[in-house]
């Protein structure tokens, strides 16, 4: 698999991660990981932080021990900035807002988490960057780092995340839904989905490193650019 590095330092290195793609081992070992990946290219690697399987986008790998102490310490101490953009289902009401409800495992569910009082701190950034009619456009900055932060706070304010499988309907987006007079061409079986994977994407990182300030982008990916391309074509 092609791994495109977004920027290589003697310290750490980042990746766009695509959608489907494990960030680290899982337990059971079998299925290949970004970081697998990385190993056989670097030899020794370092986990600095995850992204869900189906989340793309960048994401950073130290290349040493003191590299890792280091920019762990920048995403414990929230000097990271992180930036994702998504669609999600809905129309938003508030063009932003905040969203500041904390987050635990889910007592029934190893896999999933939820929001609870009794739960850790979690604070998310919203900014509606598009409306369509039965999607949102948003931009999201996350100021802690709960598993599934995002998803589970976007389902907490009753918007989830487009084709969540775990938080959300899971249902994948069809041109049907969207444009008017659609019509199934005649050798076609059944309708492609035009997205079937968590509309979620990585899209920023920045942060100060050894007096150097870096800002780090992750284009959006070709599936999501395609669909909002119909979004837009359709808007009207």
């Amino acid at each position: 698999m092609n791994i495109e590095i977004i920027l290589e330092t003697a310290d750490f290195v980042a990746v766009n991660k695509p959608s489907g793609l494990l960030s680290i081992p899982d337990r059971m070992g079998v299925e290949q990981s970004l970081k697998d990946l990385l190993k056989q290219r670097y030899g020794q690697i370092y986990t600095v932080h995850r992204l869900d399987r189906d989340t793309s986008g960048v994401i950073l790998f130290a290349k040493t021990e003191t590299a890792h102490k280091a920019l762990s310490q920048l995403f414990e101490s929230r000097e990271m900035e992180k930036f994702y953009v998504g669609l999600v289902n809905g129309q938003m009401m508030n063009a932003s807002g905040s969203i500041d409800a904390a987050i635990m495992e889910h007592p029934g569910k190893t896999t999933k988490m939820m929001t609870h009082v009794k739960g850790k701190p979690s604070l998310t950034d919203y900014q509606v960057l598009e409306q369509f009619r039965l999607y949102s456009w948003v931009q999201f900055q996350i100021h802690t780092g709960r598993t599934h932060q995002i998803r589970v706070h976007m389902q907490h304010i009753g918007h989830s995340i487009v084709c969540d499988d775990i938080y959300g309907d899971a249902k994948p987006v069809l041109l049907s839904s969207i444009k008017k007079n659609f019509k199934l061409a005649k050798i076609a079986e059944e309708e492609k989905p035009i997205l079937s994977r968590l509309a979620l994407h990585s899209f920023q990182l920045n942060f100060t490193y050894n007096d150097t300030a870096y800002a780090l982008e992750a284009p959006i990916p070709k599936d999501l650019r395609a669909l909002l391309q119909q979004l837009k074509k359709w808007k009207g």
